[in-house]
């Protein structure tokens, strides 16, 4: 590795710290890991994506990034806490505030400018390719893979969001996060759909982060949502690396206060116009007023039951 090479590596550290990004690392573009693609391979055949089928598509862009991106030399993946003391009992922390896809494509324009200065090319991944971000993000040294399969940052923790940009430059490696999670069982014992396994996979189809926003039909009438409306939080409030969470530094992550306030009976009558004002930039409009009112009816269904 070069000086110009390690300069333009710190270079972009540097900036992405100034930005407000609270972990950044590279790693270099390769195949992933045989073990991780074969355990992708036996979640996917024990249906444990459940009507994601998605995820079965593009393995060869899921099993190395320079299908992606042509010429693709080097992964940067940051990460930004969206962690704040305002939470809802209903509504996952995440999804408080504004849509971190838009809010982390605009935050990295400043590093993807500096490499298209430098004569690079770029592409930016926020959950929007087939990519196995979490894996690149140990390899980069941002964290650890828990038992839940969330990312964990040390000193940070698990309530991140992540980004990836791909890029031609032959930037400086980090050495892979060598750090572990402890394996206290916490997230596996409180998982209200028992979905975690102990081999670091979630089963989606008793996951309710997946019941409540990906799964699309109708639910069967016994199906029990806990409470939860969009998401869920209770392997991360278990977790005791998210004892002493970072708190969030970009402010569009700051909880709506009519979102965080929302009720179940008020989404289980709210209309198109309602939702379309309440949800607005928000990464909740992915259910639709339908699947979101259909969660409502549910908890309240499994109330009067």
């Amino acid at each position: 590795m070069n000086s110009a090479q390690s300069l333009c590596s710190e270079s972009i550290k540097r900036l992405a710290a100034q930005i407000g990004f609270d972990a950044v690392g590279i790693a270099k573009a390769d195949q992933v890991d045989q073990s991780e693609i074969k355990q992708r391979e036996d979640w996917i055949k024990s249906s444990m994506n459940a009507s994601m089928s998605y995820l079965e598509r593009n393995t060869d862009l899921r099993s190395d990034p320079r299908f992606l991106m042509p010429g693709c030399k080097s992964i940067i993946v940051l990460a930004a806490s969206y962690y704040a003391e305002i939470s809802s009992k209903i509504i996952a922390r995440y999804a408080l505030g504004d849509d971190y896809h838009d809010v982390l494509r605009e935050k990295v324009q400043p590093i993807t400018e500096l490499l298209h200065q430098l004569g690079f090319s770029t592409r930016v991944c926020v959950d929007s390719a087939p990519m196995a971000e979490r894996y690149w993000a140990a390899k980069a040294g941002v964290g650890f893979i828990g038992l839940n399969s969330l990312l964990i940052v040390p000193n940070i923790g698990s309530r991140v969001f992540l980004i990836e940009i791909l890029t031609n430059a032959n930037l400086e490696s980090d050495n892979p996060c060598e750090l572990s999670c402890i394996k206290c069982g916490k997230c596996i014992t409180c998982c209200p759909g028992k979905a975690i396994n102990d081999n670091k996979t979630v089963d989606a189809r008793r996951c309710l982060s997946y019941l409540t926003i990906e799964y699309r039909d109708e639910f069967d009438d016994e199906l029990n949502l806990h409470g939860r409306l969009y998401g869920c939080d209770r392997c991360q409030d278990v977790c005791p690396h998210n004892q002493d969470s970072a708190p969030l530094k970009f402010e569009q992550f700051t909880p709506r206060p009519d979102v965080a306030n929302l009720t179940v009976e008020q989404v289980a009558t709210m209309t198109q116009e309602q939702f379309s004002k309440t949800f607005k930039g928000s990464a909740i409009k992915r259910t639709k007023l339908s699947g979101l009112k259909r969660n409502a009816l549910q908890i309240i269904k499994n109330k009067t039951d």
